[in-house]
């Protein structure tokens, strides 16, 4: 799957294990090794349908607020949320992330 980060700090986080963001450096460290784990995870499915095989990752289509995003599970507390997109033949092969959300908050 083709993967873009939406923001620098998502994408630091993912390089490096770090960033200087305020809304990610607090993040504790097995949520950040397990992020970059997702990611990977993310980057070898050739499509989403891959996602459900994959059954700790607990991928869903979001409804209501988040009305067409995706997520999985980076653990319990944390979900990363992206927007898909298709290829040209269809085939959902790209991914946006957008943010990692502290579930019920």
């Amino acid at each position: 799957m083709n993967i873009e980060f939406e923001t620098k700090a998502l994408e630091e986080l993912y390089t490096s294990g770090s960033t200087s963001d305020s809304n990610y450096k607090r993040l504790p460290k097995d949520v950040v090794k397990r992020y970059v784990k997702v990611v990977n995870y993310l980057k070898a499915a050739r499509r989403i349908e891959d996602l459900f095989l994959i059954k700790s990752l607990h991928y869903e289509k979001k409804k209501g607020d988040l009305n067409g995003v995706d997520a999985v599970w980076i653990n319990a507390q944390y979900r990363l949320l992206f927007h898909s997109s298709p290829d040209e033949t269809g085939i959902i092969v790209n991914a946006l992330l957008f943010e990692i959300s502290k579930h019920y908050e």
